[in-house]
């Protein structure tokens, strides 16, 4: 038994870090049992806000049981991106990217960041593992159905401050390393399209289904 508890999250960039999102939802698993829904941690509440999320994981992450958690977001951007802006290393990369999109700050929505933002790129720029996947779409390509970047420009300052709250005790993979230290938690890029179909939808909405698959596949 290598986890304790599969979390899987499909994840949503729409509006602002405190709006609750009918798109986010979340999935947990013990070893051996069905991912079951997470409802939000305030009473009476359906739906889930981003700042929640980020600290349900938190929690979970503290909890004392080892905990693998998959994202429904981009975790990184192109080569392309990296280059451009003399980016050397993925803790610095969420460093820079902070500073210039905020989009954990109280009331900020992606939108209100886009225009002359200098830390940006075209929708033809891949990521290496996107380059060969035919679905993939880049984490500049706004406004299509389907599109990763609002939710990767709203998840990934979340991504620092996790890592930044957890003090090194978190595997981030595979930017921490491909083999995960004995007993360390891991955080995961996760993209359910790859695997969704295997699994029946049943009666769950097409957000549930991303992040039952999550946990399902993890």
């Amino acid at each position: 038994m290598r986890f304790n508890r599969y979390i899987g999250i499909d994840y949503s960039g729409a509006r602002s870090p405190e709006a609750r999102l009918k798109a986010l939802q979340v999935y947990a698993a013990r070893p051996h049992s069905e991912p079951e829904k997470v409802c939000p941690p305030v009473p009476g509440a359906k739906n889930w806000s981003r700042r929640e999320v980020a600290q349900y994981c938190l929690d979970a992450l503290e909890a004392g049981e080892r905990v693998i958690i998959g994202i429904d977001h981009n975790f990184s951007l192109p080569m392309s991106y990296m280059e451009r802006y003399g980016i050397s290393d993925w803790e610095f990369f969420l460093r820079d990217f902070v500073g210039h999109w905020p989009t954990h700050e109280e009331y900020t929505y992606v939108e209100f960041l886009r225009e002359d933002n200098p830390r940006t790129g075209d929708a033809s720029e891949f990521r290496l593992c996107e380059q060969w996947t035919a679905s993939a779409k880049s984490a500049f390509q706004f406004d299509v159905q389907g599109a990763v970047a609002k939710s990767t420009h709203a998840g990934l300052p979340w991504l620092l401050w996790l890592r930044q709250t957890t003090k090194g005790h978190v595997h981030f993979w595979p930017f921490d390393g491909f083999e995960v230290p004995t007993g360390r938690s891991v955080i995961a890029e996760a993209y359910p399209a790859l695997y969704k179909r295997r699994y029946s939808q049943g009666a769950r909405s097409t957000d549930e289904h991303d992040a039952w698959s999550i946990a399902t596949w993890l």
